[in-house]
């Protein structure tokens, strides 16, 4: 009775084990719905004037998103202004050369220093005549021989000068002059792309989640003051052990079931990649050894449209 008694309990455990081994259910691969994150940010600092759009609009590619107050930007327009109307003038002065009243003020000058020249060497014949007579001292002599020199010259520079003028302005001073005027205009295209860069433009589709920033804020030049989402690229991450990794291959079609929703639908293995941080896992608690490798599969959807409604980091499972 007792050796039957103890098969008997033997065989009722190894039914219950073997029971309970069958009823354990299957661990479901738990992942994550993702969509690709796109930001906005000034590239000048300014103050935040106006804000068009609001969280959870969704905007389209040059959309107005929002206007900045940039003072500075003003007033280096305004200093490069002045200084493009200073060069042109300039350039114009080099490439007309000088006007007729200029021209006419130099030939009466010429006109002037040759007449004193004259007289200095008339005064110098007649100082030699006297001197060689012993009626005019050293002294007088070498004054008068000065004069003479000094006229000479004075007569030759304006001959010079007026020469030049009327040869025209040299090449290099033309060159440089213009070289100059653009110079200037390139800093009054560089303020005016600066001012115009206080209009924030979205440049792609994209579906706001955040604002960082408020009206009468800050915004410094790179702040992604607009955060959110690009519309139609939803796919889903998995988190997948070493050990069952083989099951999976990229191209393999594989069926989701989402918690939002509770919507079933397929999607394509697009990539496999190795996870080398803990924190990049997404399935929750994913069953595998700590010295086992661990993956990640990105799924994209066969119908986008299907799970554009999914809201993002919403759980799917992976059946």
């Amino acid at each position: 009775m007792k050796n039957y008694m103890l098969k008997y309990f033997a065989l009722a455990g190894l039914i219950s084990v073997t029971a309970c081994k069958q009823e354990t259910p299957q661990k479901l691969i738990e992942g994550k719905t993702k969509k690709e994150v796109i930001a906005f940010a000034p590239k000048v600092t300014g103050r935040i004037l106006k804000i068009y759009v609001e969280e959870g609009q969704t905007v389209k590619a040059g959309d107005t998103l929002a206007m900045l107050d940039v003072p500075e930007v003003s007033a280096k327009i305004a200093q490069a202004k002045g200084a493009t109307a200073a060069a042109s003038a300039q350039a114009r002065l080099a490439k007309n050369g000088a006007t007729p009243d200029q021209l006419k003020q130099l030939k009466a000058k010429q006109k002037g220093l040759q007449q004193q020249y004259e007289y200095a060497q008339k005064s110098y014949s007649r100082a030699q005549n006297m001197y060689r007579d012993s009626l005019l001292s050293p002294q007088n002599y070498d004054e008068t021989y000065a004069k003479l020199q000094g006229a000479k010259a004075q007569y030759e520079a304006a001959n010079a000068e007026l020469h030049d003028v009327e040869m025209g302005t040299r090449l290099e001073k033309i060159d440089m002059a213009a070289g100059q005027e653009n110079q200037a205009r390139g800093a009054l295209q560089e303020a005016n792309v600066a001012y115009s860069e206080r209009y924030i433009i979205a440049t792609n589709d994209m579906e706001i989640e955040t604002i960082t920033l408020n009206v009468g804020e800050l915004a410094t030049a790179g702040y992604a003051l607009f955060n959110g989402y690009i519309p139609n690229t939803t796919y889903f991450r998995f988190t997948i052990p070493e050990s069952k990794i083989a099951d999976y291959q990229k191209g393999m079609t594989v069926n989701l079931k989402s918690t939002h929703g509770n919507k079933e639908f397929a999607g394509k293995i697009v990539a496999i990649r190795q996870l080398t941080k803990y924190a990049d896992i997404t399935t929750a608690f994913p069953d595998y050894q700590p010295e086992d490798a661990v993956y990640e599969i990105k799924v994209i959807p066969s119908d986008v449209a299907q799970a554009n409604n999914l809201l993002v980091n919403s759980s799917v499972i992976l059946k």
